[in-house]
């Protein structure tokens, strides 16, 4: 089934993952907010707008929105490269060694905030997000096709469904990057 929100045709792969069927994909403040909306009605708090057409694409460029409290794993990208800029909100980009040791953190905002607003992870590294602000906006780009099972999750890491876990890891997480 198709939505067609502001005059504009999305294709929504579940209730997270939409697919722009324009040719010309826009985005502007009001799809945004939608885009918002939408991560509030869903268990994980995150919405994806894919502006390429499948996952077969060689390119794939996404707006995401993700809430406060959306847990991302710590994973990594084999043979991918990733860049991310963003749109608004604060962010921790935590980037691990391969045992879980945090090698370095990239503190972000938009352009506006004066924080580095962009990266390119060009060597796949482990990395997770802790987000800093009520929302997070950014535009990430990544060579396709997309492959689910060619995502690596750190195996110190707990898995998404275990939320007792994801709270202990997390907490222990940021009082980690408060002694850095």
């Amino acid at each position: 089934e198709e939505v067609i929100a502001m005059k504009k045709t999305y294709q929504p792969q579940n209730e997270e993952v939409l697919f722009s069927k324009d040719v010309l994909t826009t985005a502007d403040h009001s799809d945004i907010e939608h885009f918002k909306q939408l991560s509030l009605h869903n268990a994980r708090k995150r919405v994806r707008l894919c502006t390429h057409h499948n996952q077969d694409d060689l390119l794939h460029e996404m707006l995401i929105v993700l809430e406060k409290s959306t847990y991302v794993r710590p994973h990594k990208h084999p043979g991918k490269s990733e860049s991310t800029h963003i749109i608004e909100g604060l962010v921790d980009v935590v980037l691990f060694d391969d045992d879980g040791q945090i090698e370095r953190v990239i503190s972000m905002g938009d352009y506006a905030s004066g924080k580095t607003f962009y990266y390119r992870m060009a060597t796949p590294v482990f990395h997770t997000l802790i987000i800093r602000s009520e929302v997070l906006v950014f535009h990430e780009t990544t060579n396709g096709p997309f492959d689910k099972s060619a995502t690596i999750f750190a195996p110190w890491s707990p898995e998404d469904a275990d939320v007792d876990s994801i709270v202990s890891f997390m907490s222990e997480l940021d009082k980690q990057l408060n002694l850095i």
